[in-house]
C-alpha cells in the first residue's frame, strides 16, 4: 500500500493522478473504460474562491463527465449540510437545493450533516432526490431511516457494480444526531459485501466518510476493491495493485474520475471479472460552471449579502485561519476569537477548539473585516459557555487538545487567559509541562471559570474536561459565539491580534 500523509493540496499523493491524466503516451493507449467512478466530498461554500470550487463547477464537471458517453457514477462522501456561511441560516437547504440539480447517484452523509441536530438532518435527507448510503446508521430502534440504503447493485457498462455506503463513526462524540445509532463501518462494510456477493457483484465499492487510518485498515481488509472516502479533506489517490483508494480534496476545488476499465471471462459460478483504473484529476479551475447551478448560488448570494457585507472593524496586523496553522500552533485569529469569548462571559480563561473556526483564508493588515468574515470564521451556530472547574481539569483539557499534535487536528486548544508549554515527543495525556495563569502555575486543585462553546461542554472533540464542573451559562443561556465575537471585533474598532507565547510546543 503506498504510504500516505495528509496533505492540503496536490503534492506528493496527486503527483501519480496528474501524471496518470497528463503524462504524454508514445503508442499505447490506456483501454477503453468500462465505466466512470466521479467523487466530491467535504464541500460546504456555494461559490468558488479565486476561479476554483464551489457547487457550480463541481456540478458542471459532473456534466462534462457524462457527456464522455460513459456510464458514469457520481458519489458524494459526506460533510456538506455544515458549516457554512449560509446554513448558519439555513442550516443546510441550500446544500439539498443545489446537490439535486448536480445529479448525484450516491450520498453517503459525514459528521457535520448531524450539526444542526435529528430532524434537520431527516428533513434535508428526505428532500434529496437522490438516495442515502448509511450502512452503519439506524434509529433508536436499530431500524433503517427513511430513504436510507445501506447498500446496492449499479448496471454499469454490463458490470454489477455493489455500492457500500457509510457514516463517521464518532459522530456522537463531534456533532448532534441525536438517539441515532452508530456502529463500526468495518462491521457494516463487511457484512453489506457478503450480501452483494451472493447478489453477483462484480466488483465492490465503498463509499464512506472515515478518517485516514480507517481508511487504511479498510484498504488493508481488502473488503472492498474500490474506497471513495471524505474527511480528511486531502487530495489523495493510491492503488496497489488491489484496492484503489480516492478522496478529493474538499470544496470541489477537484474532483476525481477513476475510468475503471473491465473484462470478463467465463459464466456463472466461473465468472471472472478483471479490472484496471486509471485516474483524472478534474481541477475545477478548468471547469465550465452549471449555468443551473450558478444561477441557485447567486440568489443566495444576493441574500446574504444584504445583512453580511457589514463592515466591523479594520485589521492592523494581518490573520491567518488557515486549516493547516489553526490545527497545529498558537495563531493571532485563534488568540482574538478566544479573547472575544473570554470577554462576552468575564471568565478567568477561555479555551476553544481550532476545529470551529473554519473560513481556511488569510486576511491582510488593512483588510475592513465584515460580519461575513466572522461568520464564515464561526459558521456552526455555536453558544458561548461558561463553566467553572479546577486547574487540573483545565490543564486535563490542554492535553485533550494536543492528543493528535504535531498532526493537525480540530481538538487542537484556542485558548485566552492563561499560557502553556509542552512536550510533543512526550506520550498523549503527559504532554503540559505547564499551564500558567497571571504569570503563575495555574493551581490544580484552584477552581477557574472558563469560557468556551456549548460543543466542547458537550464534550465535542473529546473535552469532557470542561463538564466536570459548574455550568454557569449553558446552552440555554449562552449567546451565539459569532455575535459575540462580531461585539467585541466592532467595540475594538482596530484589531490588533498577534501570536503572543500563550502556546508554547516543544
Amino acid at each position: 500500500m503506498t504510504k500516505m500523509t495528509r496533505r492540503r493540496a496536490l503534492s506528493v499523493l496527486a503527483a501519480p493522478a496528474a501524471m496518470a491524466a497528463t503524462a504524454p503516451v508514445a503508442k499505447a493507449q490506456a483501454p477503453a473504460p468500462s465505466f466512470t467512478l466521479l467523487l466530491v466530498n467535504d464541500i460546504y461554500k456555494m461559490s468558488d474562491d479565486k476561479g476554483r470550487g464551489g457547487f457550480a463547477r463541481a456540478s458542471g464537471i459532473a456534466k462534462a463527465e457524462r457527456a464522455r458517453g460513459v456510464p458514469v457514477l457520481f458519489c458524494h462522501a459526506g460533510d456538506c449540510y455544515s458549516p457554512s456561511l449560509m446554513s448558519g441560516f439555513d442550516q443546510g437547504a441550500h446544500i439539498v437545493a443545489m446537490q439535486n440539480k448536480m445529479g448525484l447517484d450516491v450520498f453517503v452523509p459525514g459528521n457535520h450533516e448531524f450539526d444542526f441536530g435529528k430532524e434537520n438532518y431527516l428533513k434535508l435527507t428526505a428532500a434529496q432526490t437522490c438516495p442515502t448510503f448509511a450502512a452503519n446508521l439506524r434509529d433508536a430502534a436499530g431500524n433503517l431511516l427513511p430513504g436510507h440504503k445501506d447498500s446496492q447493485i449499479f448496471e454499469l457498462g454490463g458490470f454489477k457494480v455493489g455500492v457500500i455506503g457509510t457514516t463517521y463513526d464518532p459522530t456522537p462524540q463531534l456533532s448532534n444526531p441525536g438517539d441515532l445509532k452508530f456502529s463500526s463501518t468495518m462491521e457494516a462494510l463487511r457484512r453489506e459485501a457478503r450480501a452483494l456477493k451472493a447478489q453477483g457483484a462484480d466488483i465492490l465499492v465503498g463509499v464512506v466518510h472515515a478518517d485516514r487510518a480507517t481508511d487504511l485498515q479498510i484498504v488493508r481488509s481488502r473488503v472492498v476493491d474500490i474506497l471513495l472516502t471524505g474527511h480528511d479533506h486531502d487530495l489523495a489517490i493510491a492503488y496497489d495493485g488491489k484496492v484503489v483508494m480516492v478522496e478529493s480534496n474538499e470544496e470541489g476545488n477537484y474532483v476525481t474520475a477513476i475510468d475503471i476499465a473491465a473484462k470478463a471471462t467465463g459464466e456463472g459460478a466461473n465468472r471472472r471479472v478483471e479490472w484496471t483504473p486509471t485516474f483524472r484529476v478534474n481541477d475545477s479551475r478548468a471547469a465550465t460552471p452549471d449555468p443551473e447551478v450558478a444561477a441557485i448560488v447567486k440568489g443566495y448570494e444576493a441574500e446574504l449579502s444584504k445583512e453580511l457585507d457589514i463592515e466591523i472593524a479594520t485589521l492592523a496586523a494581518p490573520l491567518d485561519s488557515r486549516t493547516a496553522m489553526i490545527r497545529t500552533q498558537e495563531t493571532a485569529i485563534g488568540n482574538l476569537i478566544a479573547d472575544a469569548i473570554r470577554s462576552a462571559t468575564g471568565a478567568q480563561l477561555a479555551i476553544s477548539n481550532a476545529g470551529g473556526i473554519r473560513a481556511n483564508k488569510q486576511y491582510p493588515a488593512g483588510h475592513k473585516l465584515t460580519r461575513r468574515d466572522v461568520l464564515s470564521e464561526l459558521p456552526f451556530g455555536n453558544a458561548t459557555v461558561m463553566v467553572e472547574i479546577t486547574g487540573k481539569d483545565v490543564q486535563d483539557a490542554i492535553e485533550n487538545g494536543l492528543r493528535d499534535a504535531p498532526q493537525g487536528a480540530g481538538r487542537f486548544p484556542v485558548i485566552s487567559g492563561m499560557k502553556f508549554e509542552a512536550d510533543l515527543k512526550q506520550p498523549q495525556g503527559s504532554r503540559v509541562i505547564v499551564v500558567t495563569v497571571d504569570d503563575k502555575p495555574i493551581d490544580p486543585a484552584g477552581r477557574y471559570t472558563v469560557a468556551s462553546n456549548n460543543f466542547l461542554l458537550d464534550g465535542g472533540d473529546g473535552y469532557v474536561a470542561l463538564g466536570r464542573g459548574k455550568t454557569l451559562i449553558g446552552l440555554t443561556d449562552g449567546k451565539l459565539m459569532a455575535n459575540e465575537v462580531m461585539v467585541y471585533v466592532r467595540r475594538l474598532g482596530t484589531v490588533d491580534a498577534k501570536i503572543e507565547g500563550r502556546a508554547v510546543l516543544k
